[in-house]
């Protein structure tokens, strides 16, 4: 049973596959989002991506991330079996309006990339006192 919260929900909008302006090996990054206290987080693996590769952009309500990977130098391999995804690639995530996108961050380490979506404050839990009368 899959129990998303509306939160998760909202991120795990993607668009179709992108258009290709050039040609080679893409690759669809695996993702996972998860929601961690007042944030969101997205982790996707980025095989052969540094830092300096990625791009990211927001722009109303749409996270785009973005990455050019040089070619492994492969071309004149023989392969009898390829599974593992190197390649440029391109997802798109609708994000509602309760992250905060300022203050949006993110790192990349051993081959996978973090965002911190932080939650909007109009979007948090929040305890309401009720009062006795």
């Amino acid at each position: 049973m899959n129990h998303e919260t509306q939160s998760e929900r909202k991120l795990t909008t993607t668009t179709a596959e992108p258009e290709r302006t050039r040609g080679g090996r893409t690759y669809v990054p695996a993702v996972d989002i998860l929601e961690q206290g007042d944030e969101l987080l997205l982790r996707a693996d980025v095989p052969g991506a540094r830092a300096d590769d990625i791009d990211i952009q927001y722009e109303r309500g749409t996270l785009t991330i973005a990455a050019r990977v040089a070619p492994r130098g492969d071309a004149n391999r023989t392969w009898v079996l390829r599974e593992y995804g190197v390649g440029d690639f391109v997802r798109t995530f609708q994000v509602g309006e309760g992250i905060d996108a300022q203050k949006i961050s993110a790192e990349v380490r051993d081959g996978v990339l973090t965002l911190h979506l932080p939650k909007a404050e109009s979007a948090r839990t929040r305890k309401i006192t009720v009062r006795g009368g």
